[in-house]
């Protein structure tokens, strides 16, 4: 049996060394054969130097460097693609998923119970407040409006199982949310709780309006909802539109005064002209979606690896 893990690498220079001396002292420990996927994303730091420096020195190491950032959905997309082990974790070089919980992980999987173990943080100490928020809201949503099971908590730190990463594979969406697909497939899921962990070294790569951006892009990608309360938003307008057309008939035959009440009339126009932007905006976002679906372009391009048999666009 052989494990391999799943590295995502964006500007990590400074996590790095703690993180590959962390992660091979577990995988020693365990005495499993194992690789260790880099994908570098593009990094505009010494990212890229590290991994070939470690890769000199340690035949499991195996890095991908992409041509440009293509996102952490395409850098999981790539390992997943070109890992060759029987069982597949995927965690950060940040030390937030601590490689300590894989044996752990493994003890479970080779039970024969569960496919998959997935990782949630029983709390969000060390996070701003109103981020966790956002983000408790934000599953409470998503697992109300769409088919996936998403964890509130939950990490994209798992261990899985060949059958199960063959199948994330063969979806192969453009527009990616792992946390959503993860939860779609279906496969039988042991969720592990462990304490929040701050980064070992670096800054983080998510600001509050690219975390916002990720949980559109969640919603649109595992629910048509927003597309329904459009249209129930154009129905109950249209209804109300009507219901204001015989109310000024009325008043025009009883009162004959066409003039009063246009500071209220304007009002209802920009608020009517509002909801139909909002609903072409939604609209707007599945369109897009659609599109970048139909141009079939590659998840990703790799510009230099250190691997035989890389898939070097996918």
């Amino acid at each position: 049996m052989k494990l391999s893990l799943i590295v995502p690498c964006y500007n990590e220079q400074e996590a790095l060394p703690f993180f590959y001396e962390e992660a091979t002292k577990v995988l020693r420990e365990m005495d499993e054969t194992y690789e260790i996927l880099f994908i570098n994303d593009g990094s505009s730091d010494g990212t890229l130097d590290i991994l070939k420096s470690l890769a000199k020195k340690d035949e499991h190491i195996v890095y991908l460097s992409f041509s440009r950032n293509f996102g952490k959905e395409a850098a999981m997309y790539a390992g997943f693609c070109n890992v060759k082990g029987d069982y597949v974790a995927v965690l950060d070089a940040d030390m937030q998923d601590p490689p300590s919980l894989l044996p752990e992980m493994m003890t479970i999987l080779e039970s024969g119970e569960y496919d998959s173990v997935a990782t949630w943080r029983e709390n969000r100490k060390g996070e701003p407040k109103i981020r966790s928020w956002f983000a408790r809201k934000f599953y409470k949503l998503i697992n109300k409006i769409s088919d996936a099971d998403i964890v509130d908590g939950a990490r994209d730190f798992r261990l899985m199982k060949r059958d199960m990463v063959d199948t994330i594979v063969s979806m192969g969406e453009y527009n990616r949310f792992s946390k959503g697909i993860f939860g779609w497939i279906g496969f039988r899921t042991y969720w592990l709780s462990y304490e929040n962990v701050e980064r070992v070294a670096g800054n983080t790569k998510w600001s509050f309006w690219s975390l916002i951006k990720y949980a559109i892009d969640g919603i649109v990608n595992f629910s048509q909802t927003p597309l329904s309360v459009a249209s129930y938003f154009g129905l109950f307008m249209t209804m109300c539109s009507f219901l204001a057309l015989i109310f000024v008939v009325v008043r025009r035959l009883l009162y004959g005064d066409p003039v009063a009440g246009w500071a209220s009339m304007i009002c209802i126009i920009l608020f009517i002209g509002g909801i139909q932007l909002f609903c072409l905006g939604i609209m707007g976002q599945y369109i897009a979606k659609t599109y970048m679906e139909t141009k079939k372009r590659p998840h990703y391009v790799v510009s230099e690896t250190n691997g035989d048999d890389v898939k070097k666009i996918k």
